[in-house]
Protein backbone atom coordinates (compact mmCIF):
# COMPACT_ATOMS: atom_id res chain seq x y z
CA UNK A 1 0.00 0.00 0.00
CA UNK A 2 2.61 1.83 0.69
CA UNK A 3 3.58 2.08 -3.27
CA UNK A 4 0.95 4.12 -3.88
CA UNK A 5 2.82 7.19 -2.42
CA UNK A 6 5.93 5.81 -3.13
CA UNK A 7 6.01 4.37 -7.08
CA UNK A 8 1.69 3.68 -8.13
CA UNK A 9 2.99 0.47 -10.33
CA UNK A 10 3.44 -1.38 -7.05
CA UNK A 11 0.21 -1.83 -6.48
CA UNK A 12 0.09 -4.06 -9.15
CA UNK A 13 2.61 -6.58 -7.26
CA UNK A 14 0.29 -7.05 -4.13
CA UNK A 15 -1.01 -10.78 -3.66
CA UNK A 16 -4.22 -9.94 -1.50
CA UNK A 17 -7.80 -10.01 -2.89
CA UNK A 18 -7.60 -6.19 -1.07
CA UNK A 19 -5.61 -4.16 1.24
CA UNK A 20 -6.27 -0.94 3.28
CA UNK A 21 -3.47 0.76 5.36
CA UNK A 22 -3.48 3.73 7.77
CA UNK A 23 -0.02 5.36 9.02
CA UNK A 24 0.43 8.50 11.11
CA UNK A 25 4.01 10.70 11.09
CA UNK A 26 5.14 12.87 13.72
CA UNK A 27 7.31 15.49 11.63
CA UNK A 28 9.01 18.14 12.38
CA UNK A 29 7.48 21.47 14.44
CA UNK A 30 4.36 19.79 15.61
CA UNK A 31 3.22 19.08 11.80
CA UNK A 32 1.82 15.46 11.75
CA UNK A 33 0.79 13.58 8.28
CA UNK A 34 -1.98 11.28 8.66
CA UNK A 35 -2.27 8.67 5.53
CA UNK A 36 -5.28 6.15 4.73
CA UNK A 37 -5.63 3.81 1.42
CA UNK A 38 -7.44 1.33 0.40
CA UNK A 39 -6.96 -0.66 -2.80
CA UNK A 40 -8.68 -4.06 -4.67
CA UNK A 41 -7.59 -5.81 -6.82
CA UNK A 42 -9.93 -6.77 -9.80
CA UNK A 43 -7.65 -9.75 -11.43
CA UNK A 44 -7.25 -8.96 -15.47
CA UNK A 45 -8.79 -5.35 -15.25
CA UNK A 46 -6.12 -4.42 -12.83
CA UNK A 47 -5.85 -2.75 -9.07
CA UNK A 48 -7.87 0.31 -8.33
CA UNK A 49 -6.86 2.03 -5.13
CA UNK A 50 -8.07 5.38 -3.14
CA UNK A 51 -6.27 7.50 -0.66
CA UNK A 52 -6.32 10.50 1.11
CA UNK A 53 -2.90 12.63 2.47
CA UNK A 54 -3.65 15.17 4.97
CA UNK A 55 -1.04 17.22 6.79
CA UNK A 56 -2.19 18.59 10.79
CA UNK A 57 -0.47 21.88 11.53
CA UNK A 58 -2.68 22.47 15.06
CA UNK A 59 -4.12 25.89 16.42
CA UNK A 60 -2.49 29.18 14.78
CA UNK A 61 -2.78 31.90 16.21
CA UNK A 62 -4.43 34.16 14.04
CA UNK A 63 -2.48 38.09 13.69
CA UNK A 64 -3.64 40.60 11.53
CA UNK A 65 -1.50 44.18 10.81
CA UNK A 66 -3.87 45.82 13.78
CA UNK A 67 -3.14 43.11 16.08
CA UNK A 68 0.37 41.81 15.21
CA UNK A 69 0.73 39.88 18.48
CA UNK A 70 -2.74 38.13 18.10
CA UNK A 71 -6.26 38.65 17.94
CA UNK A 72 -7.25 36.00 20.61
CA UNK A 73 -9.00 33.86 17.95
CA UNK A 74 -6.88 30.32 15.92
CA UNK A 75 -7.27 28.84 12.86
CA UNK A 76 -6.42 25.08 11.93
CA UNK A 77 -5.23 25.39 8.02
CA UNK A 78 -6.57 21.81 5.85
CA UNK A 79 -4.29 20.72 3.65
CA UNK A 80 -5.01 17.74 2.10
CA UNK A 81 -4.61 15.31 -1.14
CA UNK A 82 -6.93 12.38 -2.74
CA UNK A 83 -6.29 10.57 -4.86
CA UNK A 84 -7.60 7.95 -7.33
CA UNK A 85 -4.83 5.08 -8.30
CA UNK A 86 -4.87 2.50 -10.84
CA UNK A 87 -2.00 -0.26 -11.69
CA UNK A 88 -1.24 -3.39 -13.55
CA UNK A 89 1.03 -6.02 -14.96
CA UNK A 90 1.62 -5.59 -17.61
CA UNK A 91 3.52 -8.81 -18.51
CA UNK A 92 4.67 -10.79 -15.57
CA UNK A 93 7.93 -8.72 -15.56
CA UNK A 94 6.41 -4.75 -15.39
CA UNK A 95 4.09 -3.36 -13.58
CA UNK A 96 2.50 0.07 -14.63
CA UNK A 97 0.36 2.48 -12.40
CA UNK A 98 -0.60 5.86 -12.40
CA UNK A 99 -2.31 8.40 -9.16
CA UNK A 100 -4.77 11.03 -10.30
CA UNK A 101 -5.05 13.47 -7.06
CA UNK A 102 -6.84 16.66 -6.15
CA UNK A 103 -4.54 18.91 -3.76
CA UNK A 104 -6.50 21.35 -1.74
CA UNK A 105 -4.78 24.08 0.75
CA UNK A 106 -7.96 26.19 3.20
CA UNK A 107 -6.42 29.09 5.30
CA UNK A 108 -9.31 31.63 6.46
CA UNK A 109 -11.35 32.86 4.07
CA UNK A 110 -8.52 31.63 1.57
CA UNK A 111 -7.74 28.41 0.05
CA UNK A 112 -6.68 26.88 -3.57
CA UNK A 113 -7.39 24.01 -5.19
CA UNK A 114 -4.98 22.46 -7.58
CA UNK A 115 -4.76 18.72 -10.06
CA UNK A 116 -1.58 16.59 -10.29
CA UNK A 117 -0.93 12.96 -11.41
CA UNK A 118 1.71 10.46 -10.54
CA UNK A 119 2.81 7.44 -12.84
CA UNK A 120 5.63 4.70 -12.16
CA UNK A 121 7.00 1.52 -13.53
CA UNK A 122 8.74 -1.60 -12.46
CA UNK A 123 10.90 -4.21 -14.11
CA UNK A 124 11.18 -7.16 -12.19
CA UNK A 125 13.63 -8.89 -12.71
CA UNK A 126 16.29 -6.66 -14.89
CA UNK A 127 18.60 -7.84 -17.61
CA UNK A 128 17.06 -11.68 -16.74
CA UNK A 129 19.24 -11.85 -13.27
CA UNK A 130 16.16 -12.64 -10.58
CA UNK A 131 15.93 -10.82 -7.64
CA UNK A 132 17.29 -7.64 -9.81
CA UNK A 133 14.78 -4.74 -9.59
CA UNK A 134 14.31 -1.11 -11.19
CA UNK A 135 11.47 1.47 -10.67
CA UNK A 136 11.23 4.50 -12.48
CA UNK A 137 8.47 7.64 -11.24
CA UNK A 138 7.49 10.86 -11.88
CA UNK A 139 5.28 12.43 -8.74
CA UNK A 140 3.05 15.34 -8.56
CA UNK A 141 2.99 16.58 -12.24
CA UNK A 142 0.35 19.11 -12.74
CA UNK A 143 0.03 22.79 -13.44
CA UNK A 144 0.75 25.88 -10.89
CA UNK A 145 -2.40 26.42 -8.25
CA UNK A 146 -2.98 29.85 -6.96
CA UNK A 147 -4.70 31.11 -3.97
CA UNK A 148 -8.17 32.79 -4.34
CA UNK A 149 -10.87 33.94 -1.75
CA UNK A 150 -12.61 36.47 0.01
CA UNK A 151 -9.70 36.56 2.73
CA UNK A 152 -7.95 38.72 -0.12
CA UNK A 153 -9.43 41.92 -0.41
CA UNK A 154 -8.01 45.10 1.50
CA UNK A 155 -9.08 48.54 2.03
CA UNK A 156 -7.31 50.81 0.08
CA UNK A 157 -7.31 53.69 -2.41
CA UNK A 158 -5.96 53.22 -5.79
CA UNK A 159 -3.04 55.50 -6.50
CA UNK A 160 -4.33 58.48 -9.03
CA UNK A 161 -7.88 57.08 -8.50
CA UNK A 162 -10.66 60.18 -7.13
CA UNK A 163 -12.69 57.64 -4.93
CA UNK A 164 -12.60 56.66 -1.33
CA UNK A 165 -10.85 53.45 0.79
CA UNK A 166 -12.49 50.72 -0.83
CA UNK A 167 -12.20 46.80 -0.45
CA UNK A 168 -9.25 45.58 -3.08
CA UNK A 169 -8.68 42.35 -4.13
CA UNK A 170 -5.00 41.47 -4.23
CA UNK A 171 -3.50 39.52 -6.96
CA UNK A 172 -1.34 36.70 -5.51
CA UNK A 173 0.83 34.77 -7.98
CA UNK A 174 0.56 31.05 -8.97
CA UNK A 175 3.07 28.78 -7.30
CA UNK A 176 4.37 25.53 -8.98
CA UNK A 177 4.24 22.12 -7.48
CA UNK A 178 7.41 20.41 -6.05
CA UNK A 179 7.25 17.79 -8.69
CA UNK A 180 9.67 14.77 -8.18
CA UNK A 181 11.52 12.14 -10.44
CA UNK A 182 12.82 8.85 -8.76
CA UNK A 183 14.62 6.35 -10.30
CA UNK A 184 15.90 2.83 -8.35
CA UNK A 185 17.43 -0.52 -8.18
CA UNK A 186 16.96 -2.59 -5.58
CA UNK A 187 18.38 -6.70 -4.83
CA UNK A 188 16.87 -9.56 -2.94
CA UNK A 189 19.67 -12.00 -2.01
CA UNK A 190 18.37 -15.17 -0.04
CA UNK A 191 20.53 -15.80 3.27
CA UNK A 192 19.95 -19.49 3.30
CA UNK A 193 17.03 -20.89 5.19
CA UNK A 194 16.83 -17.49 7.51
CA UNK A 195 15.01 -14.62 4.71
CA UNK A 196 16.07 -12.26 1.92
CA UNK A 197 18.18 -9.00 2.33
CA UNK A 198 17.14 -6.04 0.40
CA UNK A 199 19.93 -3.94 -0.54
CA UNK A 200 18.25 -0.42 -2.41
CA UNK A 201 19.65 2.71 -4.02
CA UNK A 202 17.57 5.64 -5.22
CA UNK A 203 18.42 9.16 -7.30
CA UNK A 204 15.61 11.70 -6.47
CA UNK A 205 15.83 14.64 -8.69
CA UNK A 206 13.48 17.72 -6.93
CA UNK A 207 12.88 20.77 -8.66
CA UNK A 208 12.80 22.93 -5.22
CA UNK A 209 15.59 21.05 -3.84
CA UNK A 210 19.23 19.56 -4.24
CA UNK A 211 19.28 15.87 -6.16
CA UNK A 212 19.63 13.12 -3.31
CA UNK A 213 20.87 9.78 -3.60
CA UNK A 214 18.92 7.22 -1.01
CA UNK A 215 20.11 4.15 0.41
CA UNK A 216 18.54 1.58 2.14
CA UNK A 217 18.33 -2.16 3.31
CA UNK A 218 15.97 -4.47 4.49
CA UNK A 219 16.12 -7.80 6.22
CA UNK A 220 13.15 -10.00 5.59
CA UNK A 221 13.20 -13.39 8.39
CA UNK A 222 10.98 -15.77 6.67
CA UNK A 223 7.87 -12.66 5.78
CA UNK A 224 6.74 -12.61 9.40
CA UNK A 225 9.97 -10.02 10.82
CA UNK A 226 11.72 -6.91 8.90
CA UNK A 227 14.15 -4.96 10.23
CA UNK A 228 15.31 -1.72 7.78
CA UNK A 229 17.69 1.00 8.03
CA UNK A 230 18.75 3.86 5.33
CA UNK A 231 20.78 7.11 4.54
CA UNK A 232 20.05 9.98 2.39
CA UNK A 233 23.25 12.00 0.32
CA UNK A 234 22.83 14.94 -0.96
CA UNK A 235 23.98 15.77 -4.45
CA UNK A 236 25.51 19.74 -5.06
CA UNK A 237 24.04 21.02 -1.69
CA UNK A 238 25.01 24.91 -1.69
CA UNK A 239 26.68 25.94 1.26
CA UNK A 240 23.68 28.05 3.08
CA UNK A 241 21.38 25.10 2.61
CA UNK A 242 21.11 22.71 5.74
CA UNK A 243 19.99 19.53 5.01
CA UNK A 244 18.65 18.62 8.79
CA UNK A 245 17.35 14.95 7.72
CA UNK A 246 19.93 11.58 8.72
CA UNK A 247 19.61 7.77 8.96
CA UNK A 248 16.00 6.39 9.18
CA UNK A 249 15.79 2.65 10.97
CA UNK A 250 12.38 0.47 11.27
CA UNK A 251 10.94 -2.50 12.17
CA UNK A 252 7.78 -4.72 10.72
CA UNK A 253 5.45 -7.42 11.64
CA UNK A 254 3.26 -9.57 9.89
CA UNK A 255 0.94 -12.31 10.81
CA UNK A 256 -1.90 -14.20 9.16
CA UNK A 257 -5.14 -14.92 10.99
CA UNK A 258 -6.94 -17.14 8.36
CA UNK A 259 -7.70 -15.18 5.58
CA UNK A 260 -6.45 -11.95 7.09
CA UNK A 261 -2.95 -10.72 6.89
CA UNK A 262 -1.98 -7.99 9.85
CA UNK A 263 0.86 -5.56 9.32
CA UNK A 264 2.54 -3.19 12.16
CA UNK A 265 5.43 -1.08 10.88
CA UNK A 266 7.48 2.02 13.07
CA UNK A 267 10.44 3.74 11.82
CA UNK A 268 11.83 6.20 12.59
CA UNK A 269 14.27 9.33 11.51
CA UNK A 270 16.84 11.29 13.19
CA UNK A 271 16.50 15.44 12.12
CA UNK A 272 18.36 17.70 12.99
CA UNK A 273 17.15 21.20 14.83
CA UNK A 274 14.08 19.26 15.13
CA UNK A 275 12.41 16.43 16.95
CA UNK A 276 13.04 12.79 15.73
CA UNK A 277 10.03 12.04 13.16
CA UNK A 278 8.12 8.97 13.88
CA UNK A 279 6.34 6.67 11.65
CA UNK A 280 3.41 3.86 12.70
CA UNK A 281 1.52 2.10 10.07
CA UNK A 282 -1.18 -0.19 10.12
CA UNK A 283 -2.17 -2.62 7.17
CA UNK A 284 -4.83 -4.96 7.07
CA UNK A 285 -4.52 -7.52 3.74
CA UNK A 286 -7.83 -9.60 2.92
Amino acid sequence: MEAIYWNPAGVARSTNAANVMFSHMLYIADISVDYLAVEANFDEFGHVGVSIKALGFGDIEITTADNPDGTGQKFSPTFFTLGVTYARMLIDRVAVGVNFNIIREQIPRAGATGLAFDAGVQYIGLAGIQGLNLGLSMKNIGPPMTYDGSGLNQLGRIEGAKRPVSSIKLDPAPFELPSIVELGLSYDYRLSDLGILTVSYLFKNHNFAADENKLGFEFNFRDQFFLRGGYSLGLDIPSDYDYIFGPTFGAGLVQNFGGLQLSLDYAYRTVEFFNTNHVFALKLGF
